[in-house]
């Protein structure tokens, strides 16, 4: 279960020094103890992210006040961020192929309230897990895919991403890279569950390598 007093707190901004000291010094500063925090640099894009967790320790904790604080010191290092409040469900689309192992661990957290996210939709290449989805009341849409079909596929699943306000894609062993025209408008909003499961490149590199190919 979710912890009801603890936000969320990311960030991204252009790599340089003092990205990490200025969110733990801010939140220092706030009364808030940082519970978990993790961080990441992007070498090909020279972008540095960093994500957040924490609870404020003193009574009367306002976002607002905290996001306008804050907004100063992040404009110094170009910082775009945003601030989650406890118990937000985040509203996803899971994207699947024909093996279901990841979708019913996923389907499980969910269920079991382990995964603060709400299930939109489940959009697949293949009609499979169909009867899956329908189980648990979720929509589930099957659009084919081909070499070919490729662009009016993934313009298919664009549709299903905005008209559900979908934040986040999950790919769920998703047997697909999507093209480079999918990535850029999916761009900070879509996860793949383990690189290991990505098709085509196996062994060394297998993030990097499909990244360089769109």
């Amino acid at each position: 279960m979710q912890d009801n007093n603890r936000w969320v707190l990311t960030a991204q901004c252009p790599s340089r020094l003092g990205t990490v000291d200025v969110v733990t010094r801010f939140l220092k500063e706030q009364r808030c103890y940082i519970t978990e925090q993790q961080s990441f640099d992007d070498s090909l894009s020279g972008q540095f992210f960093i994500r957040t967790e924490f609870r404020p320790e003193a009574e009367g904790f306002d976002a607002k006040t905290f996001q306008a604080g804050f907004a100063e010191r992040a404009a110094e290092f170009e910082m775009t961020f945003e601030l989650t409040p406890p118990g937000r469900c985040l509203p996803v689309v899971i994207m699947v192929s024909k093996a279901d192992h990841c979708l019913n661990d996923l389907l499980y957290r969910y269920r079991t309230g382990q995964l603060p996210i709400d299930i939109r939709a489940i959009v697949s290449n293949h009609p499979d897990l169909g009867p899956l989805a329908e189980w648990h009341g979720i929509p589930y849409h099957h659009f084919p895919v081909t070499p070919e079909t490729k662009p009016e596929q993934e313009a298919q699943v664009g549709e299903v991403v905005d008209a559900t306000g979908a934040e986040l894609v999950i790919l769920a062993r998703y047997m697909q890279v999507l093209s480079s025209e999918m990535c850029t408008r999916l761009s900070g909003r879509a996860i793949n569950i383990h690189h290991s499961l990505l098709p085509g490149f196996k062994a060394r590199a297998p993030t990097t390598r499909p990244t360089k190919r769109v």
